[in-house]
């Protein structure tokens, strides 16, 4: 498959990113060879889906009926069940290139009735464009999906889709002295199994203190904060099905003062994952891809909010009908001073 451009590789299993450089330096975690991600519990640059993140005690109730997912993560569904689309090979990712010099690459993938349990059969795609503009790059990633119902079935589904790339912009194999600005303090309380507890607060940790305020930088030590919350904008329980017409918005900014190198991710989303890594476990490969462990890398995962087909009043979110379509946009934009 060819590089989609200078700066940006991906690969048809999992529609993984995996490489997005600054300079020469690869700021995404990932494998050199494509055969590797065969075995990718961390899930590196890979497209989550048909529902990323959780679902609570893997069910989920459409029109009257119960449908039972794989219970991958402590009794609730994660990130689609261990077959979800992180493990399907996407077609197509022939690279287009228009008169502006944008260079884009599209996949698709089918996923079929009653796959990992969720109903309806799906068609997605995955468009990725890449262009330098103002001397920044730019990376989006654009999501599309809607029922497939020429099997006459006439079915709803619920559809969540987001990308789980790792990023580490320090010139080290860890994350320590990245400085970080998020641009909500507001999060989903959860309970001891990651489901949220439908409680928004602002977010602050007590042992050892520490008190996220929007829009203010913080910096990542060696194994504080230890984050990984599903962050809300407030006035976006109520978001369309397909959010790419929405305003593109600042999800995250993050800078280190050693690489000198720049990252922001922007999205249409009402929500994103902010995690740093701390369960990273992922042994070297023989393709001299080194090991990584924990706060290798952080990710930013722009989504809809956890759960929310079994919340009332979230459930619009993520719930597809027939001739409906879901839709999402994700922004990278990366430089080096």
């Amino acid at each position: 498959m060819p590089a989609l451009s200078k700066e940006v590789t991906t690969v048809p299993y999992g529609a993984i990113i995996q490489e997005l450089k600054v300079d020469d330096k690869n700021i995404v975690l990932g494998f050199k060879n494509e055969g590797e991600y065969l075995e990718n519990p961390a899930y590196f640059g890979a497209t989550i889906g048909r529902v990323a993140n959780r679902v609570q005690d893997a069910k989920f109730n459409l029109n009257s009926k119960t449908y039972k997912l794989e219970g991958n993560d402590r009794g609730n569904a994660l990130h689609g069940g261990s077959k979800g689309w992180h493990t399907k090979v996407f077609t197509g990712g022939s690279v287009d290139t228009d008169d502006d010099g944008k260079k884009t690459q599209v996949y698709s993938v089918e996923s079929f009735d009653g796959e990992e349990g969720y109903p309806a059969k799906v068609n997605a795609t995955v468009r990725y464009t890449s262009y330098v503009q103002d001397g920044k790059h730019t990376l989006e990633i654009e999501y599309e999906a809607e029922v497939d119902d020429s099997d006459g079935l006439n079915l709803e589904t619920i559809v969540n889709l987001t990308n789980h790339s790792y990023f580490n912009i320090g010139p080290g194999p860890k994350i320590d002295g990245t400085e970080v600005t998020l641009a909500t303090s507001k999060y989903l309380v959860v309970d001891s199994t990651g489901i949220p507890t439908e409680q928004i607060a602002d977010f602050s940790i007590q042992n050892p203190p520490f008190t996220l305020e929007a829009n203010k930088p913080f910096t990542l030590g060696q194994v504080d904060p230890d984050i990984d919350d599903c962050f809300v904008f407030e006035n976006e329980k109520d978001c369309p099905l397909d959010t790419r017409s929405s305003p593109l918005k600042l999800n995250a900014a993050f800078y280190h003062p050693e690489s000198k190198i720049h990252l922001e991710v922007h999205s249409t989303e009402p929500a994103f994952q902010f995690y740093t890594g701390r369960f990273i476990d992922v042994k070297a490969r023989k393709d001299g891809s080194p090991a990584r462990d924990a706060r290798s890398g952080f990710c930013v995962e722009p989504s809809r909010w956890v759960n929310a087909v079994n919340v009332k009043g979230w459930e619009k979110q993520v719930v597809v009908k027939k001739g409906e379509k879901y839709g999402s946009k994700i922004v990278y934009k990366t430089w080096k001073d």
